[in-house]
Formats: structure tokens, C-alpha cells, sequence
């Protein structure tokens, strides 16, 4: 499976590098590939260097702006003009989605995947490792967009919450 990942380009402490260390971990040993943004900084780049020990694929998807912070040991690389475009090859290249711990450019890329899927536009699983509560904040917005009828379709068809690595794997397969 390709699994898309959005997350942080920063350097975090562990309390959230572990957790994506152990999903990374379990990514690769699943056979799975990763398909995220290419980058070796950050989280990002403790994602794929777990991915790659754990015998996974890497594909990342990089804006040329970006080259600079290419990781090296990608399977491929893929390059775009801009994150417009990377962002529409990150979903296109994905079987499913997991959002991890992350910034603007996170939640950017989330909303934009579940706008797309509340349109019947993307139709994978889109699924948030909500490490340390990060995510309580946007998982009670969504679920009162639900409850008061801004939502087109159900919020579980659109998003779930998972708070292990192993529960991500768990909504995945179901």
C-alpha cells in the first residue's frame, strides 16, 4: 500500500518523534511505501529514515523551492512547481492518508484532502495518529461541523482518529 504521510518538517522532541519512529517502523515492515514530502528535515525525515531501515519504499513528492532538503535515500523523487501541485500528486500517488504531527502546511494539506473527499472527489481512508491529544482541538471542530449540519456526508466517512500506530494500522486494514 502507498501511504501518504503529512507532518512536521520540524525537529520535534520525543514525545512526538516516537511515535512517528514507531509508525515509520511499522510502515516499512508491512512492505508498505511511504509517499510524503520528501524532505529530510524534521519529522519528516525521522519518518523516512524509519521507513528505510524497516525495509519500506520511499517515494517523496518535493517542490522545486525545496531541493535543498531532498532526502537522499528516496527510492524516487518526484518534483513540482509548487505545493498546489505537490499536494495534488501527494494524493494521487496515495492509496491512503495519515497525518501525524504537524504545522500549517499539515493542516493545509488535510483540509484540502478532506474538502476533496466531502465532494466524493478522493475516496481513500484519511486517518490522524492524534499523538498527545495534537489533534483534540480539530477532531471537536469537525465533529460540531457534524453534529450542526456542515457536513455533507458523516465525519467517520471522512476522517478517523487513531491514538497508537498500531490503531492506524488497525483503521487501515478495516
Amino acid at each position: 500500500m502507498n501511504i501518504c504521510v503529512f507532518c512536521s518538517a520540524y525537529s520535534l522532541d520525543d514525545r512526538y518523534t516516537a511515535p512517528a519512529a514507531e509508525f515509520a517502523r511499522l510502515l516499512g515492515e508491512g512492505g508498505h511505501t511511504l509517499v510524503w514530502g520528501g524532505s529530510n528535515a524534521g519529522l519528516m525525515g525521522v519518518l523516512a529514515d524509519g521507513v528505510k531501515a524497516a525495509g519500506g519504499g520511499l517515494v517523496g513528492v518535493m517542490v522545486e523551492m525545496l531541493r535543498h532538503k531532498a532526502y537522499a535515500g528516496a527510492d524516487e523523487l518526484v518534483w513540482t512547481a509548487d505545493l498546489a501541485e505537490r499536494k495534488a500528486e501527494l494524493a494521487n500517488r496515495a492509496d491512503a492518508i495519515v497525518v501525524l504531527v504537524g504545522g500549517l502546511g499539515t493542516l493545509d494539506e488535510v483540509t484540502e484532502v478532506l474538502e476533496l473527499k466531502k465532494h466524493g472527489m478522493f475516496d481513500k481512508p484519511v486517518v490522524v495518529l492524534d499523538t498527545e491529544g495534537f489533534y483534540g482541538g480539530l477532531r471537536t471542530q469537525l465533529e460540531r461541523m457534524d453534529e450542526e449540519g456542515f457536513l455533507p456526508r458523516p465525519l467517520a466517512e471522512l476522517i478517523t482518529f487513531a491514538d497508537t500506530p498500531a490503531e492506524v494500522f488497525a483503521r487501515l486494514k478495516a
